[in-house]
């Protein structure tokens, strides 16, 4: 590569690199607050907090990449024009084909990223955020130990506790089993505490009663007791995952495999196969985002009055792309066989990238030509 090659391409890899960083640091911290709110008042611990919010970090790298590309490219290409960089460069023979080399190797470089993410770390970080979800979903902490609700860990059971301390002691606890047919059995306890043994975690109850009512003779009876053992085991039980989503699939399976892949995860066949595609999809989108950023602001040219009229414009193609592959996704899910529509829009991307190139690269306008008739003819 030429010297100015690595220099834009240096300018390009830094601008996306922050970018990148805000843009993450952004959804991720909004991600993470709302992990970090349900995870704690469940009772887990700040690792496993963090334990989630990383692996749900690919998944929001992954949104972002594209949008940091398109970010970089207009950042670079503005700052080379305001400075006149730009047109010193075009001054010495350089074409707007010729300086979009280092950009289009820049896109290349985040394709390529893209690639990793979306075919590699996405689906197992997903997958293995989905595992440790269902674990958590059926421990005791996220089953029992919420102080001021009242839950129902399984149908037929109400639990409530008023207070829980730091020592792990359970204040004012109030358990209702109504799962044997015909009686309902409710127990208080003033001091309570959650243990586990070999055989399951038991909740000790201190001082408190038993009041069992006989459905069919309307009768109640009260049983004070001092201490009183309960096993919760059936009430925090934890299941595997019976099946597999499809973004936990590999890419090779859905695309191959598309009804298959369906059937298991209880999708439409147009589901299975538009997620394998869009992992080749994705990266050609950020390729086209970087490329409708310094395209769109190498059409006016120079300008003491800067380009924001440009940086405008390219806004609103990546949002007329952005439209563009929203529109897509329902009839390629209705329909399996419409899938090379998923790539429609890098396809567009990529062709008003051309164009606008093609127009920066005209050699006259058609004012200006019109001007210089006028003054042969005159």
């Amino acid at each position: 590569m030429q010297r100015f090659d690595r220099y834009v391409l240096s300018q390009l890899i830094v601008a996306f690199g922050f970018f990148a960083l805000v843009l993450v640091s952004v959804y991720w911290v909004n991600k993470a607050v709302t992990l970090f709110d349900q995870l704690i008042s469940d009772g887990h611990s700040v690792g496993v907090v963090m334990e989630f919010t990383a692996l749900s970090l690919p998944a929001v790298i992954t949104f972002v990449l594209p949008l940091s590309a398109f970010a970089s490219a207009v950042y670079v290409t503005n700052r080379l024009s305001s400075d006149s960089e730009l047109t010193v460069v075009q001054a010495t023979g350089y074409s707007p084909w010729r300086l979009a080399r280092p950009v289009f190797l820049f896109g290349c470089v985040v394709a390529l990223m893209m690639s990793m993410l979306t075919h590699l770390l996405v689906p197992k970080s997903l997958e293995q955020l989905r595992i440790r979800e269902k674990a958590l979903s059926g421990s005791v902490s996220a089953r029992l130990l919420r102080d001021g609700a009242f839950l129902h860990p399984i149908d037929g059971v109400t639990f409530y506790i008023r207070d829980i301390t730091a020592e792990g002691e359970l204040r004012d606890v109030v358990l209702s089993d109504r799962r044997t047919p015909g009686r309902d059995v409710i127990y208080t306890s003033e001091q309570a505490y959650l243990l586990r043994d070999d055989v399951g975690p038991k909740l000790v109850m201190l001082t408190g009663m038993a009041q069992t009512l006989d459905l069919e003779t309307r009768r109640l009876s009260t049983t004070n007791f001092s201490d009183l053992i309960y096993d919760v085991s059936g009430l925090v039980t934890s299941t595997a995952p019976t099946k597999r989503r499809l973004n936990y699939m590999s890419t090779w399976e859905l695309i191959t495999q598309p009804a298959a892949s369906a059937d298991e995860a209880k999708d439409s066949p147009g589901e299975a196969i538009e997620e394998g595609h869009l992992r080749f999809q994705l990266p050609l989108l950020a390729l086209a985002f970087s490329m409708i950023g310094y395209s769109a602001l190498m059409v006016g040219g120079f300008s003491r009055f800067g380009v924001t009229r440009q940086i405008v414009f390219a806004i609103g193609l990546l949002v007329f792309v952005k439209v563009l592959e929203s529109a897509v996704t329902d009839p390629v899910r209705g329909d399996y066989r419409l899938w090379p529509l998923v790539y429609l829009p890098s396809i567009v991307g990529l062709t008003l990238a051309t164009a606008l190139l093609w127009i920066a690269a005209r050699p006259f306008r058609p004012r200006r030509a019109r001007a210089h008739q006028q003054e042969a003819t005159a």
